[in-house]
């Protein structure tokens, strides 16, 4: 629904994606990290494969991701309106960093990530960048 209400905010027709929806908590959703078992926190932040929270593990993410950029071919110019798991995952198929980078990316709310390319060849063109510079 956030993303929604954003992308209606800067005044775009949006179509939801699944292949762009954030990563699935599971049981955590909703929950403070305190209320967390730390032990399982620990596991999903440090095994890309792990979800003890019974939703989507990190590495879900990144394939999804992943997948979704390279069907990206010939479609041209392209805004998307995500959350931080999503640009986490398409900066990392980007750069073709390892799964275990996934947590060191930080995406703070409201700003612009930009990745220039086609299929196979992606750029991270710039990262951070608050909306309201950015033109939104």
């Amino acid at each position: 629904m956030r993303c929604a209400q954003t992308a209606e905010a800067l005044g775009w027709d949006a179509v939801v994606d699944e292949s762009l929806a954030d990563l699935d908590h599971g049981s955590w959703r909703g929950r403070s990290l305190a209320e967390i078992d730390q032990h399982d926190l620990s596991a999903w932040m440090t095994d890309p494969d792990a979800a003890p929270h019974g939703g989507e593990p990190v590495s879900a993410v990144l394939k999804r991701v992943a997948s979704w950029l390279d069907r990206q071919a010939d479609v041209g110019r392209v805004g998307v309106v995500t959350s931080p798991s999503v640009i986490r995952a398409a900066v990392l198929a980007t750069l073709g960093a390892p799964a275990a980078a996934f947590w060191r990316v930080d995406i703070s709310p409201l700003t612009v990530t930009q990745l220039t390319g086609t299929t196979g060849r992606w750029t991270v063109r710039e990262t951070g960048l608050p909306l309201q510079e950015a033109g939104g």
